[in-house]
């Protein structure tokens, strides 16, 4: 599956920071649970990264 495939699947995601000073950002779909932590650094290039795609794809339509 690549990013342009589109898929028929429900997900909740959720972020926030852990009691450990990390940031997790955790995905549950059909019983399958992904905790993803991240360091704060890591967590702000993961957003500018959502940022830039955001208005990538605002420039397509």
């Amino acid at each position: 599956m690549g990013i342009n495939n589109e898929r028929d699947i429900e997900a909740n995601m959720q972020i926030g920071p852990t009691d450990q000073g990390m940031v997790r950002i955790y995905i549950e779909s059909k019983g399958v649970e992904i905790p993803m932590d991240f360091e704060p650094e890591e967590a702000e290039e993961i957003a500018e990264e959502i940022l830039a795609a955001a208005r990538a794809a605002v420039a397509v339509k």
